[in-house]
């Protein structure tokens, strides 16, 4: 008798790159730059010594974990609205390139890895897990609250310093607090405005929108970018700062805060390209020449 043949199919290389490059853009590697803010208290405190702590690594980690795992259940949410979307119909799940199943176990995945991060991070993984069980519960319900929507985005970064600063064993100053929380809720209210636009464009009644108006939005961006500035210069000025990093030259990084502030209200108003502040960041050369002009003067002063 004749032997059977078996034969063994491996997807082509193609596939197998696109399948990665999938993944990828379902866990949204790009926008793991956000968790960089665990490091501002290093930065700030100007102990960069502390960079060695292997706890800050897996901090980041830890993040960035909890991030990706948020991202994808909030697509598996989302993936009605996302597939009659003009850009976000291409996005993993609303695309059917991976099915509401698939996602889910890797989620549960994420999920997995994310737990075992305690061993690593101590005390700092209550801070993952806040910030993981308020982006939980911003997917489900809060997204859909207005101004409760963009509070919890800017507080999600006030967790990661705050994280940063216990893994880190650093002081975290209320300065820093208080800026952060500002700056980040400005830039909120700046994608909120552009997403208000994009659902007027499309006559769609996206829940999140509703308590929101153009005029609303343009006030609330000015006023927390106005206060932003203000608080960072009052920052600069403070006898506590002057003291800690024995100089009175910090306010000349206020120019740089100053100029990115206009780059990024210039990109959101006239060109209209505010609905994604982390391919902003990617792709704008002249604000990446302003955030790097900033840090390496802060750097200067305060270890020159």
């Amino acid at each position: 008798m004749r032997q059977a043949e078996y034969s063994i199919s491996f997807p082509s290389l193609s596939k197998v790159l696109d399948a990665i490059k999938q993944f990828f853009a379902l866990i949204r590697v790009k926008h793991w730059v956000k968790n960089f803010f665990i490091f501002l208290p290093l930065i700030f405190s100007g102990d960069l010594a502390s960079l060695g702590h292997y706890q800050i690594y897996a901090l980041f980690v830890s993040f960035c974990l909890a991030a990706s795992s948020i991202y994808i259940i909030n697509d598996i949410m989302d993936v009605d609205h996302d597939k009659a979307h003009p850009q976000k119909k291409q996005r993993p799940i609303a695309s059917g390139f991976f099915s509401v199943t698939t996602a889910f176990v890797m989620f549960l995945g994420m999920l997995l890895l994310l737990t075992t991060s305690f061993f690593f991070i101590g005390e700092a993984f209550y801070f993952v897990l806040g910030y993981f069980i308020m982006n939980i519960l911003y997917s489900f319900k809060l997204k859909q609250i207005a101004i409760i929507d963009v509070t919890c985005i800017s507080a999600g970064f006030v967790l990661r310093i705050m994280a940063g600063s216990v893994a880190a064993g650093v002081y975290l100053s209320h300065w820093m607090i208080i800026m952060v929380f500002l700056l980040t809720i400005s830039i909120a209210f700046a994608k909120r405005r552009d997403d208000f636009m994009v659902a007027l464009s499309e006559e769609a009644n996206r829940k999140s929108m509703v308590g929101y108006t153009i005029q609303f939005l343009d006030i609330a961006k000015g006023i927390s970018f106005s206060v932003t500035l203000v608080a960072y210069i009052f920052f600069t000025i403070s006898i506590e700062v002057m003291e800690r990093f024995n100089s009175d030259k910090l306010y000349i990084t206020s120019l740089f805060v100053f100029l990115g502030i206009m780059r990024y209200l210039q990109n959101a108003i006239v060109d209209k390209n505010s609905g994604s502040p982390v391919k902003l960041l990617f792709k704008d050369r002249f604000l990446q020449i302003i955030l790097l002009a900033w840090f390496l003067t802060f750097i200067f002063i305060i270890y020159g």
